[in-house]
C-alpha cells in the first residue's frame, strides 16, 4: 500500500499541474469558440487544429524517445547520473539546432502545403516551439525522475499562465490598440498577423519561457556527450519514435484527414476541423488524468520493477486506475448538456458535440493501453510496443481514409475508439506472454460494463426530454438524473472496495 501512496501522491501532484493546465487551456477553449465564431475565425481555428496536430508529430522527431532513455539508464547503478543528463540534454541541443534550421529553411514549400498564405514565418515560429519544448524535456525528466512533481507543476502551470495572458492580449486588446493607432509602425506590422499568428507566438513566448524557469535545472550542463552511454541511449529509444509517431497519428492526425479527405472547399473542411478540435477537448477529464498518471508512473514502474511483488502491484494499480477513468467518463458524458454550454460559447461548434461520448470512451481505452504497455518497456521488448502502435495507426488510417468521405468527423471518433480498443486487446494478450501481471479482468470488466449501462440510461433520458420545449426544465430533469447516476456508481464503489478505501489515506476515515 506504501508504493502505491507513493504513486497516488506523485500523481496527484502531476494531476495537479495537468489538470491546472488544462483547466486554464479549457478556459481558452470558450474565449476562442466565442472570438472565433465567424467564419474567417473557424477557418484559423480549424488550421490551428491542423498545424498542432503536425507539432504533435515532429516533437516525437525532435525527441527521439530520449526522455523514456533517461529513465530507463537512470536506474541503473553504474551510470552517472550527471553524466546521463548531459549526455541526453547535449544530444537533444545538437540534433534540435539543426532540425530547426531545416524547417526554417523549407518554410516556403511547408507554408504552401498547409495554405497559409504569405506567412512563411509562421512555420519558423513553430520550429522554434518545438525546439524549445524538445529542450525542455529532459530538464522536466530530471524532474520527474528525482521525485519533484511540484516543481514540476509550478512550471507547468506558469507556463499555461503566460500562454493564456499573451493569447488575451493580443486577441483581445492588440486590436483595440492597432486601430487606435494606426500610423504606428507596429500597428502596421500586427495588422498584417492572423489570428492563428497571434496563438502561436503566444505560445513561442510560453516555450521561451518554460526553458527559463528551468534554467536551475540544466544550468551546470557542459558539451560532455559518453559515447558508449549514448549509443546504449539511442538504441534503447530509436523504437519510440516509430511508436510515438504511430500514436501521433492515431491521436491527433484525425485533424489532417478531415481536413484533406472532406469532400467540401478548403474553408468548410477549416470549419468542420475546427467544430471537431473544439469538441474533442471536451475528452479533458479523461486526457488529463492519463497525462498526470504517465507522468507518475513512467519512473515508478522502472522503479519498482525489480520488487518481487512488482506484477501484484501493478495489477492493483490498474484496478484504481480503471475506477479513475470510469468516474472521469461518466463525469463528463452524463453532464454533456452543462458543458457543451459552459465550455463551448458558440453554437456554431456545438453541431459536433455527438462524437464526445465516443472519444471519451477511446480515451478510456487509451488509459488502460498505457497502463498496460509497461511490459514492453520493462523487458526491453521495444520492437513488440512497434508492431502493436503500427498496426493501430494502420487500423486510424485505413477507418479515416475509408469513411471520412461518407460519414465527416464520426468516423474520425468511431476509428480512434476501434484504433484504442485494439490496441488494449494487443498490449494485453502479449503482455501476459511475456510479462504476466494478475489484474483483476473480471472486476475491471464489471465497473466498465456498469458504466456504459449508466451512459446509455442517461442517453435514453435525453431521448424521452428532447420534446420538452422548456429548456430549463429540460436541463434539469437532465442533470439531476446524471447526479443520481453518478451517486449511485460512487456508492458501488465504495461497497466493493470498502476494504482498501479504508487504508487510503484522507478517503479512509470517511469510510466506515
Amino acid at each position: 500500500m506504501a508504493a502505491i501512496k507513493q504513486l497516488a501522491g506523485q500523481t496527484l501532484w502531476y494531476g495537479i499541474s495537468n489538470v491546472g493546465a488544462r483547466m486554464l487551456n479549457f478556459l481558452l477553449t470558450p474565449l476562442l469558440t466565442a472570438l472565433l465564431s465567424d467564419n474567417q475565425g473557424m477557418v484559423d481555428y480549424g488550421g490551428m487544429n491542423v498545424l498542432y496536430a503536425w507539432m504533435a508529430a515532429a516533437n516525437i522527431i525532435f525527441t527521439y524517445g530520449l526522455e523514456t532513455a533517461y529513465f530507463r539508464f537512470s536506474n541503473q547503478a553504474d551510470i552517472d547520473r550527471r553524466s546521463l543528463f548531459r549526455t541526453a540534454f547535449g544530444s537533444l541541443l545538437i540534433s534540435t539546432t539543426i532540425l530547426c534550421l531545416v524547417l526554417i529553411l523549407v518554410r516556403h514549400p511547408i507554408q504552401r502545403f498547409f495554405e497559409i498564405d504569405n506567412h512563411p514565418e509562421y512555420i519558423s515560429w513553430c520550429a522554434l516551439i518545438i525546439g524549445l519544448d524538445t529542450l525542455a524535456a529532459i530538464p522536466f525528466a530530471k524532474l520527474r525522475q528525482e521525485n519533484r512533481p511540484k516543481k514540476y507543476a509550478f512550471v507547468k502551470l506558469s507556463g499555461i499562465l503566460i500562454n493564456i495572458f499573451f493569447i488575451v492580449f493580443f486577441l483581445v486588446y492588440l486590436p483595440k490598440w492597432t486601430t487606435a493607432h494606426p500610423g504606428n509602425g507596429l500597428a502596421q506590422w500586427l495588422q498584417g498577423k492572423t489570428r492563428l499568428g497571434f496563438i502561436l507566438l503566444a505560445n513561442l513566448l510560453q516555450s521561451g519561457f518554460v526553458l527559463l524557469v528551468l534554467f536551475p535545472e540544466w544550468k551546470g550542463f557542459r558539451f560532455s556527450i559518453d559515447k558508449a552511454l549514448w549509443k546504449k541511449m539511442v538504441g534503447y529509444s530509436l523504437p519510440m519514435v516509430i511508436i510515438g509517431l504511430a500514436g501521433m497519428i492515431n491521436e491527433v492526425m484525425d485533424r489532417e484527414f478531415l481536413d484533406k479527405l472532406l469532400p467540401f472547399s478548403n474553408d468548410v473542411n477549416k470549419k468542420i476541423v475546427a467544430i471537431y478540435g473544439a469538441n474533442y477537448r471536451l475528452a479533458i477529464f479523461i486526457s488529463l488524468f492519463i497525462q498526470a498518471f504517465r507522468m507518475a508512473a513512467e519512473p515508478f514502474f522502472f522503479n519498482q520493477a525489480k520488487e518481487k511483488n512488482a506484477p501484484v502491484l501493478y495489477a492493483r494499480i490498474m484496478k484504481w486506475f480503471v475506477i479513475t477513468m470510469a468516474v472521469a467518463f461518466l463525469f463528463t458524458a452524463l453532464y454533456l448538456d452543462v458543458w457543451k454550454v459552459v465550455i463551448i460559447r458558440s453554437e456554431s461548434y456545438r453541431s459536433g458535440i455527438g462524437v464526445v461520448p465516443i472519444l471519451l470512451l477511446a480515451n478510456v481505452c487509451l488509459g488502460i493501453y498505457y497502463n498496460l504497455s509497461v511490459w514492453y518497456k520493462l523487458t526491453d521488448r521495444m520492437w513488440m510496443g512497434i508492431y502493436i502502435t503500427v498496426a493501430g495507426a494502420a487500423i486510424t488510417f485505413i477507418g479515416n481514409y475509408g469513411f471520412i468521405p461518407k460519414w465527416g468527423m464520426y468516423a474520425s471518433a468511431w476509428s480512434t475508439l476501434v484504433c484504442y480498443f485494439s490496441m488494449m486487446l494487443m498490449a494485453y494478450f502479449m503482455g501476459q506472454k511475456y510479462f504476466p501481471v494478475p489484474y483483476p479482468v473480471k472486476k475491471i470488466l464489471a465497473y466498465l460494463t456498469v458504466m456504459l449501462i449508466f451512459f446509455f440510461f442517461k442517453a435514453g433520458v435525453d431521448a424521452l426530454t428532447a420534446g420538452i420545449h422548456q429548456s430549463w426544465l429540460q436541463l434539469g430533469i437532465r442533470v439531476i438524473v446524471a447526479s443520481g447516476l453518478m451517486l449511485l456508481y460512487l456508492l458501488l464503489i465504495v461497497k466493493v472496495e470498502k476494504t482498501e478505501l479504508k487504508a487510503m489515506p484522507f478517503i479512509g476515515k470517511y469510510i466506515k
